[in-house]
């Protein structure tokens, strides 16, 4: 038989409200930095894993990825702040312009779980809602970052390229090739190897239910469609700069062909003046 648990006993064992039951809280989804250690945090302040949840300004939480995005909810602006400043100490190689995105969620239990256009309702406040929610939003802003990014690096490459009708780059131009071919590889190797934007998170398997919302902020926010149209964008810069470096290597080649014949024609030249030194002398 089961021993009742007494009021103090059901205190502990109940679930705490989130947000001190507030109907509306703010989120804010900040990619900061290219990574963030998180061992420190994980092992002292922890809230949940997979993704990594922990307590943040008076009521609110804060969800981190190891890819450099932070996530915040139910932050007013000066704790926000304040956390932020904090989390400066566990990142690495933070960005000089980071990258943010906002909207409002609000607890409506008349309702299913739902996305509308300025706002997400949710049927009750939970962690692994936030960690789902979170999860989504630290996709887009990453994409959001580099879809930036590749506007830029189209129009650095833009001039390089025109050069192919005179003949193929050069000099500086060869070093700025060499700079987007590393750019778009950098590129690449964040959006598949870190950040996995076509990758369920852990959490839908354990709470399968979650999956419908997860699909319809996925549908809302474009994910696979931005990611598909990054790829394709990236591998046409790559083939781009691929081909005027070829260009460019093919020059430098003739170049020193051209070199070595020169230098031959001036030896037989040589030999040839020698020897008609001697008849004459």
């Amino acid at each position: 038989m089961e021993t009742p648990l007494s009021p103090a006993k059901k205190a502990r064992k109940a679930k705490p409200a989130l947000f001190s039951g507030r109907e509306t809280v703010s989120m804010r989804a900040i990619f900061m930095a290219q990574r963030l250690n998180l061992r420190t945090l994980e092992k002292h302040q922890r809230v949940a894993a997979s993704p990594f949840v922990m307590n943040a300004g008076v009521d609110g939480y804060a969800v981190l990825f190891k890819y450099g995005v932070v996530v915040v909810f139910g932050l007013d602006a000066m704790e926000e702040a304040a956390f932020l400043e904090n989390l400066k100490l566990f990142t690495i190689d933070p960005l000089d312009r980071p990258e943010s995105e906002s909207f409002e969620i609000m607890l409506d239990p008349s309702e299913p779980d739902g996305v509308e256009p300025s706002y997400i309702h949710l049927k009750t406040w939970d962690i692994e809602h936030l960690q789902t929610i979170a999860d989504i939003f630290a996709k887009s802003v990453v994409l959001s970052y580099y879809e930036a990014r590749m506007a830029d690096l189209f129009e650095r490459i833009e001039p390089v390229a025109a050069k192919l009708q005179d003949g193929g780059p050069k000099g500086q131009q060869a070093r700025d090739l060499l700079k987007h071919i590393g750019d778009t590889l950098s590129i690449q190797r964040k959006m598949v190897g870190q950040v996995e934007v076509d990758d369920k998170p852990d959490i839908l398997w354990d709470k399968p239910e979650l999956d419908r919302l997860y699909q319809r902020l996925e549908g809302e926010y474009e994910l696979k469609e931005r990611h598909k149209a990054l790829k394709e964008k990236l591998d046409m810069v790559y083939r781009t700069a691929e081909v005027m470096l070829g260009m460019l290597q093919d020059k430098t080649a003739i170049r020193l062909e051209w070199y070595i014949v020169l230098l031959i024609v001036f030896e037989v030249i040589m030999s040839l003046g020698e020897k008609l030194y001697g008849l004459l002398t």
